[in-house]
């Protein structure tokens, strides 16, 4: 007889427009390349997209919980994985070139290790890194300046966090800008990837192997794994 111990596991990916697919007209972002390569694997877990445009560590922090407590699908169930990917949005300067981050590093370094703190207690967690931005279309928006400084900083820090709560980490930011066409990538706005893009972060996200791991895909994973 099947029971509640032959459900699939659950992921639930939380996030800002990068995880809702914004720019990815063909297939509608990473996070749904994700889900439907899963969906073709008998054995994969169920994926759960749950990005909101411009979010923040603060806002994400706010709806986690709720987010992950009713998505467990059987009762006395919740998805038993989590993969983050936030910190963009609270890079921008706003107003002005020099203008003040939406939010600090130090504070968003305070708020990630808390965050973690509490999602690790509960759930398996991932953390993806920050994907680059092209400066020379600043602002968007007209308000909101980003830069590859900043949000290389910022995603030293989610690294720092990460290996402190002893978090599987997947950096993006230099690994993107080492690629040659790299700016072929972004839409015209400067901060969200195009359909290749997505493509690009998928094939990372395929090659997870910590990630595979956790899914139980390891075997079906000819690619050269990414462990960090």
């Amino acid at each position: 007889m099947s029971g509640a111990n032959d459900a699939p596991r659950q992921l639930i990916v939380l996030g800002d427009s990068g995880v809702h697919g914004w720019g990815d007209r063909e297939a509608g972002g990473w996070c749904q390349r994700l889900r439907l390569r899963w969906m073709n694997l008998p054995s994969a877990p169920v994926v759960y997209p749950l990005g909101i445009r411009g979010d923040g560590l603060e806002r994400l922090a706010a709806r986690w919980r709720s987010e992950w407590c009713c998505r467990g699908e059987l009762r006395r169930q919740t998805p038993g994985g989590l993969l983050l990917s936030v910190g963009l949005n609270d890079t921008a300067r706003v107003g002005r070139i020099d203008g003040r981050p939406q939010l600090d590093v130090e504070a968003f370094s305070f708020g990630l290790g808390q965050l973690l703190n509490e999602m690790t207690q509960e759930v398996q967690v991932f953390v993806l890194g920050l994907t680059a931005v092209d400066e020379h279309v600043m602002p968007f928006a007209g308000c909101l300046w980003y830069s590859n400084s900043q949000i290389s900083a910022t995603e030293a820090v989610i690294a720092e966090q990460c290996r402190e709560a002893d978090v599987p980490f997947l950096s993006m930011h230099r690994e993107m800008q080492e690629e040659p066409d790299w700016l072929t990538w972004m839409e015209p706005d400067g901060i969200h990837l195009n359909a290749d893009g997505h493509r690009w972060l998928d094939q990372r996200l395929g090659q997870w192997a910590l990630l595979q791991e956790w899914a139980g895909l390891a075997a079906l994973n000819t690619s050269t794994p990414i462990s960090t």
